[in-house]
């Protein structure tokens, strides 16, 4: 503590030196620079505060769409590195050891590179009807929002909650031993029925913005920029590789023996893995992947690299512009551990619960 007041003491000092007095008051001057893709309205006019929180929001994006990618992609190699085909073992072996031996950065500029030297100009652009990919960015349709249709969405949340509590009742009821039917119906009916029957209800309006070529590029439709899915591929497939792992390691850890008790209770390969293999495996992968989860979200960092306006591109421009570097290293790393806190306390709670099951069982 006494090494960390002095180090305080001196950085302040040396502050006061400069003539910089130390605060957060800049945050709430005007910024002056573009950010290349946002979530939330923002212009070069917004102050500094606001550039932040549209970097920030940038990050959470992506750190989600590169979790649920590598998560995918984990779990096929680790069932095809435990699966029965000694061919599928070798690839997801060869997949594991290729993207876990080689630097995430540079897996990145390749296929960051290979993207856009391979990838068509705008002009020509790779089209699946109203769906369009070039070496700048990736187009499709989205409907277009009028006023009345928040009624719409919040319908769709409210649709998303009942889901979810119905989801924790039928599993209760099966924790119990009492029957419960399937979830789906009551999916479809809840997101799919319940906002329908309130737009009709209504009578609102639906149209669709598609995107169509005006000069040198396309115009309308919704836009993810090839920095962002080059980004989003290149942390799914290097963090795919450790989740595989983690992945091959919970399955194998299962003892054979409950997969030939399985087998002899007459329940398929499949329905083996599904019922008594994987409930088993989660409780001993999800420790495990509560670090993976936290590694790739620290690792959006490397967007930087390509341009991507993620959370550390905005406070490199804030620090050059404003030189408040101790500043916004602490914002930085204060959102960054804020990320992490979340996504680990979330996980540890549901590592919690599992174990409260076994516990049970």
């Amino acid at each position: 503590m006494t090494l960390a007041g002095l180090a305080v003491w001196n950085v302040l000092q040396n502050m006061q030196g400069a003539g910089l007095a130390p605060g957060f008051a800049f945050l709430w001057q005007g910024a002056g620079f573009d950010v290349s893709e946002t979530l939330v309205p923002y212009s070069p006019a917004d102050p500094y505060a606001r550039a932040i929180l549209a970097g920030t929001l940038n990050t959470l994006f992506l750190a989600a769409v590169s979790l649920v990618l590598a998560t995918v992609v984990g779990l096929i190699v680790g069932l095809m590195s435990v699966g029965p085909s000694p061919i599928a073992r070798a690839v997801a072996g060869a997949y594991v050891e290729i993207f876990r031996n080689l630097p995430k950065l540079l897996v990145l500029l390749v296929l960051f590179v290979a993207a856009v030297t391979g990838l068509p100009h705008v002009r020509q652009a790779l089209s699946l009807g109203p769906v369009h990919l070039s070496n700048r960015s990736l187009l499709f349709p989205v409907p277009v929002l009028e006023p009345g249709h928040a009624l719409v969405l919040a319908a769709f949340g409210a649709g998303c909650g009942a889901c979810w509590l119905l989801a924790r009742h039928f599993a209760r009821r099966r924790e119990a031993g009492q029957a419960a039917p399937p979830l789906w119906p009551f999916v479809l009916l809840a997101l799919g029925g319940l906002p329908l029957a309130v737009a009709l209800g209504l009578g609102l309006p639906f149209a669709w913005s598609v995107p169509q070529l005006a000069g040198f590029d396309y115009e309308g439709g919704a836009r993810v920029s090839l920095q962002f899915m080059v980004i989003a591929v290149t942390l799914a497939l290097y963090h795919g590789a450790q989740i595989g792992e983690v992945v091959r390691g919970g399955i194998s850890a299962i003892p054979r023996g409950q997969t030939e008790a399985a087998h002899a209770i007459g329940l398929t390969p499949r329905q083996a893995t599904r019922y008594i293999v994987v409930p088993q495996a989660v409780r001993i992968i999800v420790p495990s992947m509560n670090n993976q989860y936290v590694n790739l979200i620290k690792n959006t960092s490397i967007a930087i690299a390509v341009g991507y306006s993620d959370l550390m591109s905005v406070s490199g421009t804030v620090i050059n512009q404003t030189f408040r570097p101790l500043e916004m290293m602490l914002l930085t790393m204060a959102v960054y551990l804020a990320i992490c806190l979340c996504v680990t306390t979330q996980l540890n709670r549901i590592n919690d619960r599992l174990r409260l099951k076994e516990g049970r069982a």
